[in-house]
């Protein structure tokens, strides 16, 4: 079965992703016992989308996040590295097309619509300065320089635009999150081995979010990308943590975290 290893090799990530998309979203829903979902509204709310905006979804798989941003009327891209992924969302988005009756053609996508794009986060496939808000949600972990993603987001983010990344994190007492590391090494892979058939994957899976920094090192990091007004929020008692920041109006640097 395919995996990644903790070198986070692209082509390998890609392939594993790949090789997940027709039950990934599923997947997520029982592993998460439904938290999934709860955590996907709060990314929602704190994007904050506005009709008319322009809103990045980097990693966003099939697309599952995206929908919210382009229900509250803004364009968003999904852009996503696995092309198993995107080719499972742009199926769905079809068949929400011709179930509404609405029209799926023309690249660019219109207010309340979300289009596909294939890119990686290290090389955004969009001009500087065009989007009012970029957020990427348990992706940034399975990028192989995370550091240089947080600077590319700041490069197609206007002055004064959003960043939300909702990521696997850390419970803050380090017994607790111990057990909690050694629970998802032994779960992950034996729910996966039943519902998927790929258990190495969810292996590597466990093995990215005990070897992910806790929330403190990331903030510093995005700060360190030149983002400002960074802070974060722990949801699931710290099991995932949203960072929130902005990009700064002018040539403003960052401030402390």
């Amino acid at each position: 079965m395919t995996r990644a290893q903790l070198d986070r090799k692209p082509g390998d990530v890609a392939a594993m992703f790949d090789s997940l998309a027709g039950r990934y979203d599923l997947m997520n829903d029982v592993l998460s016992a439904g938290q999934d979902r709860l955590w996907r509204r709060a990314v929602a709310r704190a994007v904050g989308a506005a009709p008319g905006e322009r809103v990045l979804d980097l990693a966003a798989g099939t697309g599952t996040s995206s929908r919210a941003f382009a229900a509250a009327g803004a364009r968003c891209v999904a852009c996503d590295f696995s092309l198993g992924m995107l080719s499972v969302g742009q199926h769905e988005a079809g068949h929400r097309a011709d179930r509404d009756g609405t029209d799926r053609h023309g690249a660019a996508p219109p207010a309340g619509r979300v289009s596909f794009v294939a890119g990686d986060a290290l090389a955004v496939p969009f001009r500087d300065q065009a989007f009012d808000a970029v957020t990427i949600s348990f992706g940034l972990r399975n990028v192989v320089e995370p550091d240089a993603a947080l600077a590319e987001m700041l490069r197609v983010t206007r002055p004064g635009g959003r960043l939300v990344i909702c990521e696997f994190s850390h419970l803050p007492r380090r017994s607790l999150d111990a057990v909690y590391s050694r629970y998802l090494a032994a779960a992950l892979p034996f729910v996966a081995r039943r519902l998927s058939g790929n258990a190495e994957a969810y292996s590597y899976l466990a093995e990215s979010i005990a070897d992910w920094p806790a929330q403190r090192e990331l903030a510093r990091r995005i700060a360190a990308a030149g983002w400002r007004s960074v802070r974060w929020q722990n949801l699931s008692m710290g099991v995932v943590a949203l960072h929130l920041a902005q990009r700064p109006r002018g040539n403003g640097r960052p401030g402390p975290v």
